[in-house]
């Protein structure tokens, strides 16, 4: 599946975007611990391409980001696009869609039972904001190294660790983490955390017009709940 989404990324004009980032990334001479790109992915074409990466992208797009991730450090590491770049770990991919297929099952709707919800793949949602919060900083990647001197994973970028959709800020950063090696505790390197925008909106289903209009239904009880939706 990694020569398929090559293929795509060089048909759809991503393999192009891709080596312009990572020209600004490499002309910065900065070290970073993550290095963050945006991928464009239309599901109709990558499906008609292989069927089995297309499904991969709509219902398991994590472990489809992991394809492209290693996509891409195979073509930073060939074409020397990034110097500083040490291990496919720095890479954060982030799949984003251009369309959903027109189907009930690719639309999350709260009001509907039974709630099936459970996977983490992409849904559309509609609906009416009521409520935002400010911006607020959250941690995209941060570096950690081991804090036995002796051990070889003090230093370089053996641990680095990048917000996945869904975690919480303390999966990404926090002081209890050992180290594989030598099971000593591993201590963030502050000057190598990647910071990214993060915004808190309250929704509540569009359905709620209806009842605002004063439409009736045969239902005698119902419940209008709103729902907190993480924008980063």
């Amino acid at each position: 599946m990694r020569e398929i989404a090559l293929v795509y990324l060089d048909r759809s004009g991503g393999l192009q975007k891709f080596v312009h980032d990572c020209k600004k990334y490499n002309d910065s001479k900065q070290s970073y611990a993550v290095y963050r790109f945006t991928i464009s992915i239309n599901p109709s074409d990558i499906a008609e391409l292989d069927a089995t990466l297309g499904n991969y992208v709509l219902h398991n797009p994590i472990q489809a980001a992991q394809i492209f991730q290693s996509v891409c450090f195979i073509a930073i590491k060939t074409l020397s696009l990034i110097e500083q770049l040490q291990t496919e770990a720095q890479i954060s991919i982030l799949l984003k869609p251009t369309h959903l297929p027109p189907l009930p099952s690719y639309v999350l709707s709260l009001s509907a039972f039974p709630f099936d919800y459970t996977s983490q793949r992409f849904y559309m949602s509609e609906g009416i904001v009521i409520a935002m919060g400010t911006v607020t900083k959250y941690t995209q990647g941060a570096r950690f190294l081991c804090t036995e001197e002796t051990c070889p994973f003090s230093e370089g970028f053996r641990y680095v660790r990048v917000h996945l959709p869904g975690a919480t800020e303390s999966a990404t950063v926090r002081n209890d983490f050992v180290c594989s090696s030598c099971s000593s505790l591993l201590q963030e390197d502050m000057k190598f955390r990647v910071l990214g925008d993060k915004q808190i909106v309250e929704m509540i289903d569009a359905k709620v017009l209806n009842a605002l209009k004063g439409y009736s239904n045969d239902k005698s009880h119902f419940r209008i709940q709103t729902f907190t939706v993480f924008l980063r």
